[in-house]
């Protein structure tokens, strides 16, 4: 009797990784490509949207990362499906031009439509979709629709789906249904404990032009507090968006290594976010030895329950009167900074590595079988 022939499986040895310069998924994609090095994996990083700054180009080209780019938007900053309709052979173009194994697509959408039969995992670090849920009632915008339809058609063409938290699974589970393979790995930080003597000021740092950072309470909480508040990170935002402050301090978008030095000095760290998948600056500022206060949301919670003060992000007199109690006891602010600097102990680069060599070895074992994996839960 002939048998079926058996495919060869796929060693993974250098993968292509979607990127933007415009957020936190920077941070994350050479963050991961530098703890994919000690697994042996080279990482090819192809950025959409917007164009990296000099000192981006430059961070990738000290850690050893090629870094290529595409003329191409991201689906949140396209007005419509046809703005898009060349990523997907844009993509494969270049997963041949490299010569890679696997494609880490961090936009689900951008696995809708491919046609190469190359392994694949999609990553959701955010979606307008989930956006909305969490920040509007109500249905979204019509206009959206395409984009909830791309969405569901990458995460239906790939066998594996992460997200950085449980809270954020569920939320899509919530918005697109159950989707297969659907599992969770959180992120991870290369930072190291950097504490330094601490000095009484707030620290805040996001993309203050998108509403799901919350700028606007932080800034109210600002003119209430005891200690200054200073708000780092992006004012204006790629389509026109924009924030500016009343009462806190804001210089503006920073490198990464000036931040980290303003990460080492603040006593507090606040984050007052209404949407938030992950959130990277709480965990870089708990290896930097300060205390968190952290809106009263559920990916916060499931973070770091236990070692943070939480505040409803819908309160500017609540926030200021949670900062202002980490500010008045030495004691307790102490206590929560040992608290967090554990936990975020936790979650390290090591760890997200490991558990992104399984997801990308059960990639490729199901690109082999022709198939996807079975439906799983959002813990999964």
């Amino acid at each position: 009797m002939l048998r079926p022939p058996q495919r060869r499986p796929v060693t993974v040895r250098r993968i292509l990784m979607t990127v933007d310069a415009v957020g936190g998924v920077w941070r994350y994609a050479v963050d991961a490509a530098r703890g994919l090095q000690a697994h042996g994996v080279e990482t090819v990083l192809l950025g959409l949207g917007p164009r990296p700054s000099e000192g981006q180009v430059q961070e990738a080209d000290q850690a050893g990362i090629r870094l290529d780019w595409l003329d191409a938007p991201l689906d949140w900053m396209a007005s419509g499906p046809e703005d898009v309709q060349s990523v997907p052979a844009a993509i494969e173009d270049a997963a041949k031009r490299h010569g890679v194994d696997l494609l880490h697509l961090n936009l689900p959408s951008q696995a809708a439509g491919l046609e190469g039969g190359l392994p694949r995992l999609v990553v959701s670090h955010s979606c307008v979709h989930t956006w909305w849920r969490a920040m509007r009632e109500g249905p979204a915008p019509s206009e959206w629709c395409w984009q909830h339809r791309a969405h569901r058609r990458g995460f239906d063409s790939s066998p594996v789906t992460l997200a950085p938290t449980t809270s954020h699974a569920r939320a899509l589970i919530d918005v697109y249904g159950p989707i297969a393979g659907l599992r969770t790995v959180p992120n991870g930080t290369a930072m190291q404990d950097i504490r330094s003597v601490k000095v009484s000021v707030v620290l805040g740092a996001g993309r203050w032009w998108d509403e799901g950072k919350n700028g606007r309470l932080l800034d109210e909480a600002a003119a209430l507090c005891r200690w200054p508040v200073t708000m780092t990170g992006s004012l204006n935002g790629p389509q026109g968006q924009s924030f500016k402050a009343r009462h806190a301090r804001t210089p503006g978008p920073l490198r990464n290594s000036e931040l980290r030095i303003l990460m080492s000095r603040a006593a507090i760290f606040a984050s007052p976010s209404l949407y938030e998948p992950f959130g990277l600056a709480p965990l870089e500022a708990a290896l930097a030895g300060a205390a968190l206060v952290l809106a009263d949301i559920p990916t916060f919670r499931e973070l770091w329950e236990d070692a943070a003060l939480f505040a409803d992000p819908h309160d500017p007199a609540e926030f200021a009167r949670a900062l202002d109690a980490v500010a008045a006891d030495e004691d307790l602010r102490r206590d929560l900074a040992d608290r967090a600097s554990e936990r975020a102990a936790t979650y390290t680069i090591e760890r997200q590595s490991e558990l992104l060599m399984q997801a990308y070895r059960d990639a490729a074992k199901a690109a082999s079988a022709g198939g996807l994996l079975p439906l799983t839960t959002a813990g999964g």
